[in-house]
């Protein structure tokens, strides 16, 4: 088994400061709203610049989650929250990227600050999404209907709201040193927004029903969004208040099953408030940022923060003889159940990184019994063999970022990508005229540099075929995560 887990070997030495530069660029080729003096990816144009009229609020920007044109709040805040702790960790490493980086970031909080400028309320969704996924349109040509879904104090929405709350917070650390008045403006409404999230609880799912369901169900429940907003606003404030929320909620709130969204369905995991996070379930974040603060403790093998960021460690480590939370292809990729599988491998690629990091500032090892003492260097390069599978060191020798390397997925599930531009065809394609170019053999036209797709199967086999969503679509919480771990790579930062 452990044989079958080792990452295919390669000579290869991937370039990752193009890598990085392509994994930020990709943002621009998902932006909405009207586009900036400053954008690279011309092929896109502005779109959705309408959004919010329907309930009197300007909603434009953001940025559309995959390959259709929906806003989706809670992923989207999620994004933002992972590109802000990229680089609150790895900013030195960034270099000339930096900028780019910060630019990403921007245009979601400028956004997010939109979707929250009505205390009482938050916009959770923009976009009728049955309505967007039945038409195979350009952003640029929008025909479908651009509601916007609303939670409330009498409908709330305690997950999107928490989860925008700690992208905020944490986009605020990030802009603290180029910006402090618009850092201090994004804290500002982070506190606000976060109260209103645990003042108000319920799910979303139940408040906008449609607008949620079945595209981003909040299976696992409000209550981590709750609690890792909550660490985000205590390593932004260093109020004692937050911490203290943080530390009576996880022993009074959270179960060691959490359910996880497998394909929509809810399945339930033993010990997920230990190994699951992504977009739905924050746990395993939450053990990861606040171990950075409890770490240097003489106690610190004894916190239950510790002790779940430890049991994380040994469930994915092939060698380590704890139950496993992931399985492995024979090229070594990691996986999870469920489609997209490359947003689990960034996610906890990024997260093992970084508690790396705070190990190696600790001067601390992980041991997961049976003589297996885990040392920051072997997160490392765990994590450097996950990723240079991403980048073309796998069975296929191809890429699964469009652009990187000679070989890389060409059939991408992307309306933008795969329709010809404005500049091409500029007159205007209703719902189903641009059928013909889903269906056509050809590449796409325009190359959305960086994305990063859904990834091949767990026998390591990938189809090139824009029907094969699961394999084909790229999102926004795939890249996310990434590009702090090829910052790193680019640039080793301890």
């Amino acid at each position: 088994m452990l044989a079958m887990a080792a990452v295919v070997s390669s000579a290869v030495q991937h370039n990752y400061a193009d890598a990085l530069s392509k994994s930020i660029l990709f943002f621009e080729g998902q932006r909405s709203g009207r586009l900036p003096h400053t954008q690279r990816m011309k092929w896109r144009k502005d779109s959705a610049l309408r959004d919010g009229l329907d309930v009197n609020m300007d909603l434009t920007g953001g940025y559309y989650d995959a390959g259709d044109n929906v806003k989706f709040n809670f992923p989207m805040a999620f994004s933002t929250t992972m590109l802000s702790w990229s680089v609150i960790e790895f900013r030195k490493s960034m270099g000339s990227e930096l900028p780019h980086a910060l630019e990403a970031i921007r245009w979601g909080t400028d956004y997010l600050l939109k979707c929250t400028s009505v205390r009482g309320s938050v916009v959770a969704v923009v976009g009728d999404p049955n309505g967007d996924h039945t038409c195979w349109q350009r952003p640029e040509d929008m025909t479908t209907p651009r509601t916007s879904y609303i939670v409330t104090t009498q409908k709330p929405g305690s997950e999107v709201a928490a989860e925008i709350a700690a992208a905020l917070a944490a986009s605020s650390m990030v802009f603290r040193r180029s910006d402090n008045a618009y850092s201090r403006s994004l804290l500002k409404r982070a506190r606000q927004v976060f109260a209103f999230a645990n003042k108000y609880r319920g799910s979303y799912n139940d408040s906008i029903g449609s607008g949620a369901c079945p595209f981003y169900c909040d299976i696992s429940g409000y209550k981590d969004e709750l609690i890792w907003g909550a660490a985000w606003l205590c390593k932004a404030t260093k109020s004692p208040k937050y911490w203290n929320y943080v530390k009576q909620n996880t022993m009074n709130s959270v179960s060691h099953v959490v359910l996880r969204n497998v394909e929509g369905q809810a399945v339930a995991y033993y010990g997920g408030d230990v190994t699951e996070f992504g977009w739905d379930a924050k746990h395993a974040g939450i053990n990861i940022l606040v171990s950075k603060w409890l770490m240097r403790h003489p106690a610190a093998e004894s916190n239950p923060f510790i002790a779940k960021a430890n049991g994380l460690i040994c469930s994915i480590l092939p060698e380590s003889p704890t139950p496993k939370s992931v399985t492995y292809s024979p090229g070594g990729l990691l996986f999870k159940p469920g489609s997209s599988n490359l947003q689990h491998t960034t996610a906890l690629s990024f997260l093992l990184l970084v508690y790396a990091r705070y190990m190696t500032a600790a001067s601390k090892v992980v041991n997961c019994g049976n003589n297996v003492v885990v040392k920051p260097a072997r997160l490392v390069e765990f994590t450097k063999g996950q990723v240079d599978y991403i980048l073309g060191s796998n069975p296929n020798r191809m890429s699964y970022m469009v652009g990187y390397g000679t070989r890389f997925p060409q059939k991408i599930h992307h309306r933008g990508s795969v329709i010809p531009s404005m500049d091409k065809l500029p007159q205007n394609m209703q719902c189903h005229e641009a059928d013909m170019y889903f269906k056509a053999p050809t590449p796409d036209p325009n190359l959305l540099i960086g994305a990063v797709v859904g990834g091949p199967a767990e026998d390591d086999t990938f189809e090139d075929s824009r029907y094969n969503v699961a394999q084909s679509e790229p999102t926004t919480y795939i890249n996310a995560p990434l590009v702090g771990v090829l910052a790193h790579f680019k640039s080793p930062s301890f």
